[in-house]
């Protein structure tokens, strides 16, 4: 049994279950592995969901079905409407809402007994130690890696399980990283990618059904952490592949240098990326890069004012179908080093994708290239469509 499970079983000795509850939970009181004392566990339990989106959804809507007591819940998104198409916690009547408030909502509307605790806050160095001890465990439902660097340090530290999720396009994975028992997140990735290395699912898409299995997924090995039942993740990666209906399992071996959990866990120069991310944050920076970049309102100025440029998308087919900027030319960011001869030199070329990452690592090749006048649009076509084109898709 590992220590959280005992802290959990000691918590719920003088708890009780009414003749409501046990009529409620008869299903899990008949499993020899829960019973009783383990659906008492589960009342006594403390679990933090970070990001309320595709994984989170499924992830607290299962949690607090089968029983956990409390289920702290970080957000500090609205609703969208690209979001209804994998966030079942949401509807129609939902977007642009608060997603924090409307999610506790809907799980107080599954399970009145259940405690919700809002956390309106982005994730940060200054406060997530703090958070994340108030808690058994963490489900994460993030999508930036920045946040899953943090999260995971920071359950390193504390001695807390982590229950990793991730998904794009047709596959996903998750684990359970909870050193010393076994690996930490960092022992899998040491480095964070670069920017517009590795797509988010706003750029790269996803299957609209896939958060559930991973998202379900989370939720049964954080109920299996809370009880002490069955073999964990820990020290395994599962993935899943949508398109073949497959699941593949690689061992993971904890690192005893890893800058997380390992010899140099307590050197923070170590770590090889920034620790100031936050749940959702985008990719792009809060001001624009110096001579890189061009604000969406420099740009409109120019256009406004007829000053020949050239405008590249850097996006995918798929993305340029859904939205684009008038007069626009598409390259997809892949292609683009067999097509820099396509692009004129002689006037400034202004490059755009949907948040500001990609476009900045496209004008870095074309200015590698020869092209100096090249400037990425800060925001992206999102920034675009927010000031100046509000009739733009989002997605």
């Amino acid at each position: 049994m590992y220590p959280i499970t005992t802290a959990i079983a000691a918590r719920a000795r003088g708890t009780e279950l009414g003749a409501a509850e046990k009529a409620r939970y008869s299903r899990h009181l008949l499993l020899p592995e829960i019973g009783l004392d383990g659906q008492l566990r589960l009342k006594s339990s403390r679990v933090l969901i970070v990001g309320l989106g595709g994984l989170g959804s499924p992830a607290s809507l299962y949690l607090a079905a089968a029983g956990v007591g409390t289920l702290g819940l970080v957000e500090f998104d609205q609703v969208e409407a690209s979001n209804l198409q994998r966030q079942i916690l949401y509807t129609e009547a939902d977007v642009g809402a608060p997603k924090l408030a409307t999610a506790a909502a809907r799980l107080s509307q599954l399970n009145s007994a259940l405690v919700v605790e809002q956390h309106s806050a982005r994730i940060d160095p200054s406060s997530v130690a703090r958070l994340v001890a108030g808690y058994d465990l963490v489900l994460d439902g993030t999508d930036n890696f920045a946040t899953r660097f943090l999260l995971s340090d920071t359950c390193a530290q504390l001695a807390k399980p982590y229950i990793y999720g991730s998904i794009l396009r047709f596959a996903g994975q998750a684990a359970v990283f909870y050193p010393p028992h076994g690996p930490c997140y960092r022992c899998l990735f040491p480095r964070s990618p670069g920017p517009g290395e590795v797509p988010s699912c706003g750029e790269g898409g996803v299957l609209g059904v896939l958060p559930a299995q991973i998202g379900a997924i989370q939720a049964t090995e954080a109920i299996k952490m809370l009880l002490g039942i069955g073999a964990p993740l820990i020290g395994r990666l599962l993935t899943f592949d949508a398109l073949t209906m497959s699941f593949s399992e690689y061992r993971l071996e904890r690192d005893p240098e890893c800058a997380g959990c390992g010899a140099a866990a307590n050197k923070p120069e170590s770590r090889t990326t920034q620790m100031d991310g936050v749940a959702s944050a985008p990719a792009c920076a809060a001001t624009p890069a110096a001579d890189l970049e061009i604000s969406p309102a420099e740009f409109y100025a120019m256009r406004a004012s007829s000053v020949a440029h050239v405008l590249i998308d850097v996006r995918t087919a798929a993305e340029f179908a859904i939205c684009r900027i008038q007069g626009s030319k598409l390259i997809p960011l892949d292609e683009l080093p067999q097509r820099l001869a396509e692009i004129p030199d002689a006037c400034p070329v202004i490059v755009h994708c949907k948040a500001g990452s990609r476009s900045l690592k496209a004008v870095a090749l074309m200015r590698s290239a020869g092209l100096h006048q090249a400037r990425s649009l800060h925001g992206g076509i999102l920034a675009w469509a927010d000031a100046y084109a509000p009739d733009l898709a989002r997605y």
